[in-house]
Parts: C-alpha cells; structure tokens; sequence
C-alpha cells in the first residue's frame, strides 16, 4: 500500500513541476535580475525569452509511443511559424527529439537509471528561414527518476568460514555484503536488509550490517558431532518491506577443533611375545590409542608407569600414526624370566585446560612373553686380558676362557681359535676347557702384545656358525731380561797429539730392547783385555751414560794413529747382561783451543762424514754416467750410416710377385726399396714363388747375372732391365703372365699395368705373332695361340 502511494506522490510532483517549467517559459523578463551573491561580486544573468532548469523522467518506460517530456517555448515565438526549436547534446536526435515548430520534448526509448542517470542537453530558437538564433544558447538536463528494478547483489556467490567449536553465544563468525544498483537517495530502493533463510538454530544474522554470529552455546557447536554448516543469507531491498527485490547467497562455515576430547586405548590388554635374542632397540609390537580431536590436538605421548618391566621395556609414539612403539631396552633371557606385566599410560601431549583436565588419562595392561631361542655359548666375559713371560716354554698355558650354553639343557661346548687373528699359529686352545697354551717360542720385542679371538659352539651346532660366539682375547709378553745392553751408536772420535791427561774425548750412551718394570741402569767399563788400558779409561756418569778419558799425555800421530777402545756395557736387572762395544779414537794434529787440524787420510775420509757405503755409493753413479755416455756416443755414429730409404718420399713397393696385380705406388707399406738399390745382397739363384718349378726339354744354362755395383743412389730403371733381360733368356719359365710388380707398375702407377690381363680386349680375332718376337719364352705361346686361330675361323 505505501508503495503505491510513493509513486503516486511522485507522479503529481512530476506534473507539477512540468507545469512550472512551461508556465515560466513565456514570461519574458525586461529587467536583470541578481540570482546570487559570491565573494562580493554579483552574477548576472542575460535577458532571455525562457527559463527553466531541469525536465524528470521516469526509466523503464514500457509504453508503444515516445515518451513526452516537456515542451520549450520562447516569448519570441509569436505562433506565426517563424520560429524553429532546435535541440543537441547528449542523445540530441536519437534519444530525445524535439518538434521544432512547437517545442514539444519527447524520449524515444526506455532508459535505464543505472546506466546512465542524467542527460545534459541545449536548445536554442532560430529563425526558421534565416537560421538565425533569436536568443542565445540555453542548457538543461534531463533527469531519469529511479524505480526499484534491481536486486540485491552480493559481493560473492559463495562465502566461507570458520569459528572454534564449543564456542560462546554470539560469537562472531563471518561477514556478508550485498549491493543495489538502485538509487539509494530516493525511496528505500536500495535500503537493505539482511536475513538468514538457511542454519537456524545455529547461526544468526544482524539485519542491517549482514554480520553472521554463532546462536548456540559451547555445548551444541561440537565438532565431533557435527562440523560443517550451509548457511543461506538473503538480502531484501525497501528496508525488508514486502514487495522489496530479494538476493541470497550461501556462506560454508566449518567447526576448527579445539582439544576438548581426551585420548583413551581401544583395548584394556594387549598381549605380545618376542625372542629372547632380540636386539636392544627392536620393537616388540604397538599398541594403539585414538582422540576424537584432529591435528596437533590429536598427539599423544605413552609412558611405562608401572609393572615389573619397567626397566626391561621402552615405550615411543609414532608421529605419523600416533601409536605406541614398544620395544626393548635391555637384553631378554627366557631362562631368567620368561614373562613381563607393564602398565602403559597415554595422555594429551598439547592439553587445552579450557576444555580438558591436565589429568586427563588411560591406562592400558601389556603382557610381553618370551619366546625360547636355541642361543649359541655364552662367554663369562666380554674380553679376557692375559699375561704370559717371554721365555715361557711351549705348551705352557697362559690361562683360560669360559663359555657355557644358556639354554636349559646346557648343551657342551668346543673352544677353537679363529686363525685369522692367529696366522702364525702361536697360540692353541683345548676344545674342551678353554685352556690356551702356546705353539711356538714368543719375543716381546717383536711383539709386545698379540690380540686373537676364541670361538665357542656348541657340540651338537659344529656345523651351524649362526650358533658361535665369539670372545677377543689380549695377551701380553711380559719382558724378560734377555738382551744385552748395546752402546747408542757408532762412535768414532780422535785425539789431540797434544792432549792433557784426563782429557775427556767422547761420551757414550747405550740402549736396551728389554723393557724393565724399573727403568734401565747400564754400567760402563774399560773390557779386561782392553789394550789400552794406559792410554784411555772409561768413567761411569749414572745416568747411563759414561765418558772416554786419557790416561797419558802426548799421542804420536806418526806411532799409532788409531787407538780402538773396547768398553764393556752391562744392565743391572736379573740375570745381567753385557756386551763390548769398540770406540775408535784417531790420534789427530790439533791447536792450541783443541781443534784438529790434521789427520791421516782415512781419519779425513772419516771426518768428512763419508762412509764406505756412501764412496761405494759414487763410484757406482760414475760408472752408470760413464755407460749412458758411451752408449750415446754408439748411436750417434750408427745414425751416420746410409739409411736403405733417404727420404719419406722414397718409399716404393719391394719386387714380389702375386698372382694378381698388385698396389702399384698406392701400396706404401708393402716393403722398402732396399732390395732395389742393393741387388748384389740378393742370392745368386733364387727360384720363382708363385709357380712350382717344372722340367724341360732343354737344359737350363746358367743364368747370366750382371753384378752393379754398390753405390748410392742406383738407378732403379737399370736393375729393372736387367731383371727383364734375365728372364728373357731363362727357357725353363712357361710362357704365363706372372704379374710381377717392380717398383712404378701397378693399379696407382702412371706407367699403368703391363699385364694383358688388366686391358680391354675385343671378341675379335688378334694377330699374336708378335709374341715371337719377344724371344724364346713367347715361341710356343705365339704357336699355340695362332694355332687356335685359324680353328676358329673355321
């Protein structure tokens, strides 16, 4: 109803207003009038014969005919004819038009507000012959009245959200904006309001800002009984009002979980059973606990709180499946216990004390058997450390190890030595107790320390090596005084001529390869048959070492030149050991300070630091330098002999024959030329290769052979005639073709082929008593073939 009357009252003010505007048209004012006031200056307006400022029109017209604005006069217009309306700006001819005679304004179709809401246009009167404006230029517009002819629009088709579960009455959760095309200062067109159509009673909407909140308390909005909702919202325009244009959208609003559920175990007991070899650290089985809540409010943590496995089992929670893992922390044995009771606890690992107790639990029972394994020996020990003297005898033992089998029926078992860690085979052990004894003779200072490794299997498992242990076993040579004391080094020095007596001239250190528990103590002295007693003596430091001393004064270089001291070294350890080392002392020409000046030429050789081995060592590289020189020299006059080919160039196939043709200059890897330029190095007769030697009717002379002689350079050519000439008169060689190659003949040779083989040939008839003339050789064969001629012919 009050729709109606709001188009009513604005079809009366529409006329209205037209009205005005045509009844002020032909007022003509004669004075000016002042419209306004700004910034202290008046505006004035010029004279005009109309007036007028605005036209309204409805959008959406719907009717057959042109939509009739208004119509324009002017006072000037005396309704005589002269004067013409004309109208421009914007839609000027197409949308409006104008009848020029009386000014009548019409639409000529339906706008629309939306798309365009005002038209600015100008009309102006002109004389209708002449076209000469009578006034000047006047604008005004056309406004389009807005009716409610569009929809509330949402921003999208479809919304989505979310809000906590166990959430609070009111709570906010999303927001929703529509939009209306219609003219929102005019009416209630584009006033909205905003409703739910869809989600009650779980979710409400504030009418006028479309903000969506939660209608339920904590205890209805539970994601683990429901956790996704449709909810329509619908969108009026005419603030709600009946008749007003509806819009709907559809909003998806999801629960996120909170962590309000505690986790608990699908079972009270769980049973498993596991060898007693099984690994520390291996799983024994899982248990599984489940949580109504998702995600990171979902993890849970076990924990062994109670049973009398509590140290023997571990438990962890498996991150991708949120079970428990148990497995095993510390070595099972059947034979101890063959059963375990544990009591296993799960709880929240992120509890929410909003929602959840801290306290929060379940407790599950875990029976764990174990299961008998056949397990091979077992040492006491995990290592067993022995000693043993150095000059123990063989077949001393040293001691023992001890395996026995776990198993209840304790099964006897057999000792052997893995002689990858004895290949000398110097220990050996008794199969039936363990004992090991030695095998050969030991050394500690060649090694200090042997490390083997003792297998134990059982008697009824010899076969089985799954059924073995294995023990190291380190032993360690104890020292026994049984090398004697040696001096530290070679000592050689000298003595002045003019030396003082006690003079000291050396010192001396010695070493020891034993090894006594309290150190070493070496004595020094002078030996018993020392001859050289009244020249030198031999002075203990204690400290193991001792200083070489004269005893006399005055050493003549020229009477002895060379003074050998033997001194006698000796430990203090039982049973003591001793032996002589020599000093050599060479009598040298000193200064005054004690700096020698001069010795005899081996004390020189000696003094310069050169050995024998080190003047062995030169005279061995002087003589290598002596070989490597002559032998350079060797090649060096080898290369200055004639080579057999002077050049690359040079190089030509040897004279060999084939039964075909062969490589001419092409072929140049066949053989060097050699045999060419040297012929008198072939032998003397040398019969042919390529066909078996035969008999003839006529003896064979001898052959005629010119000698060349050797010279360098000869001539190819002429040891090629001579070999022609050669077999020219040899009658014992059957007339064939032998196809021998010499040097230029051949496929690649410029002289092409001398073969009759390689020519073209004809059919025809041909003349071959020219082959006598070739000599003896070519008779028969020039008979033969003119015989066949003339058979032919006929």
């Amino acid at each position: 109803m009050r729709t109606w009357i709001v188009l009513l009252l604005w079809a009366c003010a529409h006329k209205t207003v037209n009205a005005v505007a045509l009844s002020r048209g032909p007022v003509r004012r004669k004075t000016k009038e002042i419209e306004g006031q700004q910034d202290k200056e008046l505006l004035r307006r010029s004279k005009r014969g109309w007036m007028w400022r605005q036209f309204f029109l409805q959008e959406e017209y719907t009717g057959t005919e042109h939509q009739y604005i208004g119509k324009l006069h002017s006072d000037m217009d005396k309704g005589d004819g002269t004067v013409m309306y004309v109208l421009s700006g914007e839609g000027a001819g197409t949308i409006f038009v104008i009848d020029a005679n009386s000014g009548d304004l019409h639409a000529t179709r339906s706008l629309d507000r939306e798309e365009k809401p005002l038209y600015s246009l100008r009309a102006q009167a002109v004389n209708k012959k002449t076209g000469v404006p009578l006034e000047p230029e006047t604008e005004f517009i056309v406004k389009l009245h807005d009716i409610n002819d569009n929809e509330p629009k949402f921003d999208k088709e479809v919304y989505t959200a979310s809000v906590p579960e166990r959430s609070h009455i009111g709570t906010y959760v999303t927001q929703v904006t529509a939009q209306d095309a219609d003219d929102e200062m005019f009416g209630h067109s584009a006033k909205l309001a905003y409703s739910i159509s869809q989600g009650h009673p779980y979710f409400s909407v504030e009418p006028n800002t479309g903000i969506i909140r939660t209608a339920l308390g904590p205890s209805d909005m539970d994601r683990e009984q429901r956790e996704h909702y449709q909810v329509v919202i619908e969108a009026k325009d005419m603030a709600g009002q009946k008749g007003g244009l509806i819009g709907s959208t559809t909003v998806n609003i999801s629960l996120t979980d909170v962590n309000d559920n505690p986790p608990y175990f699908t079972q009270s007991i769980y049973q498993f059973s596991v060898p007693e070899l099984t690994n520390i650290g291996s799983s024994v089985g899982r248990i599984e606990a489940v949580d109504a809540d998702v995600g990171r409010n979902a993890e849970m943590d076990y924990t062994v709180v109670g049973g009398d496995g509590l140290d023997v089992f571990d438990v962890s929670t498996d991150r991708n499946t949120q079970e428990g893992v148990l497995s095993v922390k510390k070595p099972l044995d059947y034979e101890k216990k063959k059963s375990y009771l544990l009591q296993i606890k799960v709880q929240n690992k992120h509890p929410d004390p909003r929602f959840l107790s801290l306290d929060a639990k379940d407790i599950a029972t875990v029976r764990v058997s174990i299961e008998d394994v056949d397990e091979p020996p077992q040492f006491e020990k995990i290592s067993y450390i022995l000693e043993v003297k150095e000059d123990a005898a063989v077949g001393t033992v040293i001691g023992s190890v001890s395996a026995m089998d776990p198993d209840i029926r304790r099964s006897p078992v057999k000792y052997s030595i893995d002689r990858h860690t004895d290949v000398d085979r110097v220990f050996g052990v008794y199969a039936g107790n363990g004992s090991i004894f030695l095998q050969r003779p030991l050394d500690r200072e060649e090694f200090a320390w042997h490390n083997i490794s003792v297998i134990a299997t059982e008697f009824r498992h010899l076969d089985n090596p799954e059924q073995t242990s294995r023990v190291p076993v380190y032993i360690r040579i104890l020292d026994v005084n049984d090398n004697p004391p040696m001096l530290a080094s070679f000592y050689e020095t000298f003595v002045c001529e003019n030396a003082k007596v006690g003079q000291k001239i050396q010192t001396i250190s010695a070493v020891d390869q034993d090894d006594p528990v309290g150190g070493h103590r070496f004595l020094f002295s002078l030996a018993a048959e020392s001859t050289v007693r009244a020249n030198f003596s031999v002075r203990d430091n204690g400290d193991n070492t001792a200083g070489i001393f004269t005893r006399r004064a005055g050493f003549g270089r020229m009477h002895k030149s060379t003074h050998l001291v033997a001194v006698v070294i000796s430990d203090g350890t039982f049973p003591m050991q001793s032996s002589t080392g020599t000093l050599t002392v060479r009598v040298c020409t000193c200064d005054r300070e004690g700096n020698m000046e001069m010795c005899n030429a081996e004390a020189l050789t000696s003094s310069a630091g050169l050995s024998t081995g080190a003047l062995v060592a030169i005279l061995l590289c002087i003589l290598i330098l002596l070989l490597i020189v002559v032998l350079f020299a060797a090649l060096k006059r080898q290369k200055k002999k004639e080579p057999l080919i002077i050049s690359k160039e040079d190089v030509r196939d040897n004279v060999v024959s084939y039964n075909d043709e062969g490589g001419g200059e092409e072929d140049t890897q066949a053989f060097d030329i050699g045999a060419l330029r040297h012929p008198e190095a072939m032998e003397d007769s040398k019969m042919r290769r390529d066909i078996l030697p035969s008999e003839s009717l006529y003896p064979p002379p001898p052959l005629r052979r010119t000698i060349v002689p050797s010279r360098e350079n000869t001539d190819v050519l002429d040891f090629i005639n001579q070999r022609v000439q050669e077999n020219d008169d040899n009658p014992t060689a059957p007339p064939y073709d032998s196809l021998a190659t010499y040097a230029y003949e051949g496929n690649g040779s410029v002289a092409e082929s001398l073969s009759s083989l390689g020519s073209v040939s004809s059919e025809g008839a041909q003349d071959y008593n020219y082959l006598s003339e070739w000599g003896p050789r070519f008779r028969k064969l020039a008979d033969m073939y003119g015989g066949e001629d003339s058979d032919w012919d006929s």
